[in-house]
């Protein structure tokens, strides 16, 4: 099986001393529990907006999936839409889930996907947005029938994870932060019917 994890520096594991993000670490335990082999692909990028996704996945992929096997996507991405450094959010709600629309549209017509919704950061007026996205997000893949994982929700009453925000850039957790990430997805039916 393989698999295309696609995102933003969530995805790709920024601020990780061990270099693995969280999909590296799901990966090490799904080969705990499942007899299938895995390749596993991080085509996460820092600060990749929503329309930086849009753009970029379709070719990124196509370099990697065989077209003769199984091929799979997991999408995560909202964070670098959210964030504010100039005071306002760098992609608005409504564009950010507009292009999410364009994105899974697509993705699902080729592949099985799977999204998982943006996490928590340090800061109250990013997470204000960052909630605000989750909800259209989750909604969104109601309408699209497309299986949606709220991270947002338990990592924000996680204090250990919170923790890790406050010491570090307050939107990149360290080591533990991406563990608790990937055992969100482990445990998560929707991950585990693939490893079936």
């Amino acid at each position: 099986m393989h698999v295309c994890f696609i995102g933003d520096s969530l995805v790709l594991g920024t601020h990780d001393p061990e270099f693995c993000g969280w999909p590296g670490r799901l990966a090490a335990m799904a080969l705990a529990v499942t007899d299938k082999e895995l390749n596993v692909y991080n085509l996460g990028i820092r600060a990749n907006r929503t329309n930086d996704i849009l753009e970029r996945w379709p070719t990124e992929t196509a370099r990697r999936l065989p077209q003769d096997q199984d091929c799979r996507l997991v999408f995560s991405f909202g964070g670098a839409d959210a964030s504010r450094p100039e005071g306002y959010p760098r992609v608005d709600a409504a564009t950010s889930v507009s292009n999410a629309r364009l994105i899974m549209q697509a993705a699902q017509a080729q592949y099985p996907v799977l999204w998982i919704g943006p996490t928590p950061m340090h800061k109250p007026e990013h997470n204000q947005g960052t909630a605000a996205l989750n909800q259209g997000y989750a909604r969104l893949a109601r309408e699209l029938d497309i299986s949606y994982l709220d991270v947002f929700t338990p990592l924000s009453a996680s204090h250990v994870y919170l923790e890790e925000l406050q010491a570090g850039d307050g939107a990149h957790p360290g080591a533990t932060g991406y563990r608790l990430i990937a055992e969100l997805v482990a445990g998560w039916d929707a991950w585990r019917a693939w490893l079936r």
